[in-house]
């Protein structure tokens, strides 16, 4: 799967069944290939400009499944997990 179907691909939380918004960036582990986490841009970001809110950056091991239209993650886990986290210091690349 390229990047950018990925891309285009809603993110939902399980959880509680809330739209997180779409793939906004990846975090790839450049040794091995291998997405490590999912960046979702704050609600009304356009070009990189105009957001309110932050970033929600997901663990690739809480994704639950990759559908052919969107991303089912669970964030339950999220105060537990030192990988998940709000996340305003990522610069997005783009891809």
């Amino acid at each position: 799967m390229r990047a950018s179907e990925l891309q285009a691909k809603d993110v939902i939380n399980i959880g509680d069944g809330r739209r997180l918004g779409s793939i906004g960036d990846l975090d790839i582990d450049l040794d091995s290939g291998m997405i490590k986490t999912l960046i979702i841009p704050p609600a009304g970001k356009f070009f990189g400009m105009f957001a309110s809110g932050e970033e929600v950056v997901i663990s690739f091991t809480q994704i639950v499944k990759i559908g052919s239209d969107v991303v089912l993650v669970d964030l339950r886990a999220q105060r537990e997990s030192p990988l998940l986290s709000s996340h305003t210091s990522h610069t997005s690349n783009g891809y």
